[in-house]
């Protein structure tokens, strides 16, 4: 297999506030991406850095009495703790206030200044007549000039994703000091943007080759969408200077001008990567140059697209540096349905998550679940994370070595036998590179799918064979030796598959197993005969209720429901009083998900095939504005009315019972029972 050389980037969190669970969203996708690479035997850096100028942190800095050095400082440390907390394997975590993104910084404005790329004109600028200071376009707030949303930043409107200049803001006010700010002139610096459009049609429209011939999109078909309809609309000029007072750096030859946060914040990918490179010997030319063969892939947030798939490349390459191979953008994280929103405060911080205990194993799966190659945004269902952490990684995955190990410890010595050419083994092994493929391509959904599918069928040979009762029979040693030797190889074949996702359990699987730490390759490689393994400790607990209310308990200002009083004025009014007798005529029973897709034609539909365990049957539900992906469906418990008389909907088909779900603010959730329950079993 080819090696490829890929360098790989997290947006930078900012350096004015926690990391939540959001943040975490990004950092889990790419890490699970990283370590599979490195898995697979690629040469793979992940870099990343806390972005550190701008207003926002001046005044920070000003109000904590610090200087912003000693602050940024300080606020990388909590960050790293974080994301370390969530194990994420940076190779570097770095700063953009740095002597190397300084030099990377005024060398690629230099660039393009000779390249004709920069011009300057006065511009008239909105100023905070209190303050005695310009306004950054973020501390400038207003209605929106296309869709009038209240309360927007300067920049772009978190409603409906236009950009535009903090003077086209309607009734705008100072986020600093809430006066109304003044217009007043000032020489601004600008990227031409505008004369870049050619390259950037054929950018956003391209694609790269990889060292192993595979061709990779430079943009997902979203995002590709997103970026015509902005360069269709005329690319306007960027103004990537900022007046003093400012913390970030100055512009070469110039007084009291400072660069654009937003110029040097990607440029701090190149500065984390170079730190890197000069602490370990690699050159990092070589992978910055436009001639190198290695990648640069960058994983962002939705709302970021604008710079990194337009700015970033114009100025990559009229600078005299490659550009991405590929930015792949996710959507944001709701959590029990609610948005998250730094600035309005509804967000659990990763800090809180670890600080009551919860394994952040836990989470990497969840997300992992909920993941695949599009741009959409994911829910964290507090009640569906401890149904299917536990399900999944406890029933399923993590009891197929507790239910074998003991045996193969205390009657064969911890030996085991050779089941290299085992069926069990050899279908399991057989998975190894569409499971790849999915890691690949970013659908962890689906390789996940996949893999508990695979946990399946290891746990019903378990059923089937029952090693606690052949350990009960006289005569039945060399029948319970293989099967528990099967059932080790097959907990290791399922523990490299989840190990980008897992890598904690990962490290602590290949203790038990008496291996060095697993790669890609050791899917196909069986332990040998006589093999001794180590003794068995347990390798991950379940998720309890209690964990969860406290981590609520703690969050309790972001994601609290409204108070009693205004719920109970907005609330519907209970229905009439019904009797027993007429409650037991509706027949309620747990159905599993085996698909779940948008109806062609219809807004409001989702068509489901559900096993209520003595038939499977076709449910038509309207929840579609609910579940915009409803891929993610696939697999939950639900709730089903088996009674109700089947039904003809219009042109799209019969629906044969009825899914239950709750409305709340205009969504419809969809109820769900523990994933343990069994199909069909009777609700009341």
């Amino acid at each position: 297999m080819t090696q490829r050389k890929i360098l790989v980037t997290s947006a930078l969190p900012y350096a004015n506030g926690s990391i939540h669970l959001g943040h975490m969203v990004e950092h889990i996708q790419t890490d699970i991406w990283v370590r599979f690479q490195k898995m697979r035997g690629n040469q793979c850096f992940y870099v990343c850095a806390d972005d550190t100028h701008g207003t926002p942190v001046m005044l920070a800095a000003q109000k904590m009495g610090v200087a912003p050095e000693e602050m940024i400082a300080k606020v990388r440390e909590e960050h790293l703790a974080d994301f370390t907390g969530f194990l994420i394997g940076y190779d570097n975590y770095y700063s953009t206030h740095s002597p190397e993104n300084k030099a990377f910084s005024q060398g690629i404005y230099k660039a393009l200044k000779a390249n004709g790329k920069i011009t300057v004109k006065t511009i008239e600028q909105l100023f905070d007549p209190e303050k005695q200071m310009f306004l950054p376009d973020r501390f400038v707030k207003g209605e929106c000039p296309k869709c009038g949303a209240k309360d927007q930043y300067g920049d772009n409107c978190e409603s409906c994703g236009t950009t535009y200049l903090p003077t086209e803001l309607k009734n705008p006010y100072s986020a600093v000091s809430g006066a109304t700010p003044v217009l007043k002139s000032s020489e601004h610096y600008f990227f031409d943007l505008s004369s870049c459009e050619d390259f950037l049609r054929e950018w956003t429209n391209g694609e790269s080759v990889l060292a192993n011939g595979k061709k990779q999109a430079h943009l997902q078909p979203e995002a590709l969408n997103k970026m015509k309809e902005w360069i269709d609309g005329g690319l306007q000029n960027w103004d990537i200077s900022r007046d003093a007072p400012y913390f970030g750096f100055e512009i070469p030859d110039t007084e009291n001008k400072y660069f654009y946060v937003w110029l040097d914040a990607p440029i701090g990918y190149f500065a984390s990567f170079k730190n890197l490179c000069d602490r370990i010997g690699i050159d990092a030319n070589e992978w910055l140059n436009p001639n190198s063969d290695a990648e640069m892939v960058h994983f962002i947030g939705k709302d970021i697209l604008y710079f990194h798939a337009l700015f970033w490349p114009a100025t990559l390459k009229f600078s005299g540096y490659r550009t991405p191979t590929a930015v792949f953008a996710h959507g944001f994280l709701t959590v029990d349905g609610h948005k998250m929103s730094k600035s309005r405060g509804t967000f659990i911080t990763a800090k809180s998550y670890l600080e009551q205990g919860l394994n952040p194993e836990w989470l990497r799966y969840y997300i992992a679940a909920k993941l695949n190659s599009k741009i959409e945004d994911i829910d964290l269902n507090l009640q569906d994370f401890i149904s299917r952490v536990n399900s999944d990684l406890i029933g399923k995955y993590i009891n197929i070595a507790a239910r074998s190990a003991g045996f193969i410890k205390k009657r064969f010595s911890g030996s085991l036998k050779n089941v290299a050419n085992h069926s069990l083994i050899a279908n399991l092994q057989a998975k190894a590179e569409e499971i790849a493929s999915f890691y690949e391509e970013r659908e962890y959904a689906r390789a996940l799918r996949e893999i508990m599918l695979l946990a399946d069928t290891v746990n019903e040979y378990t059923d089937a064979n029952k090693p606690w009762e052949l350990a009960k029979q006289d005569g039945a040693d060399e029948k319970l030796h293989e099967v528990c030797s099967v059932l080790i190889n097959a907990f290791k074949v399922l523990s490299v598959y989840l190990s980008p996702i897992l890598p904690a359990t990962s490290l602590a699987v290949a203790e038990f197993l008496n291996i060095p730490a697993l790669q890609w390759q050791n899917a196909q490689e069986t332990l040998p005969e006589n093999h001794i393994i180590n003794e068995y400790k347990h390798l991950m607990k379940r998720v309890e209720q209690m964990q969860i209310d406290k981590l609520i308990e703690a969050n309790k200002q972001s994601i609290a429901p409204a108070p009693a009083v205004a719920v109970e004025n907005n609330a519907e009014p209970v229905a009439p009083i019904c009797s027993f007798d007429d409650f037991t005529k509706v027949d309620m029973r747990v159905a599993e998900v085996l698909s779940c897709e948008k109806v062609e034609g219809s807004d409001k539909l989702l068509k489901f095939q559900v096993d209520l365990g003595f038939e499977q049957r076709t449910i038509f539900s309207g929840i579609a504005k609910s579940y915009p992906n409803p891929d993610e469906l696939v697999g939950r418990k639900v709730i089903a009315v088996a009674n109700f008389a089947p039904r003809k909907m219009a042109k799209f088909g019969v629906s044969e019972g009825m899914l239950l779900s709750a409305s709340s603010g205009g969504k419809l959730f969809l109820l769900s029972v523990d994933s343990t329950a069994q199909n069909g079993s009777k609700v009341g």
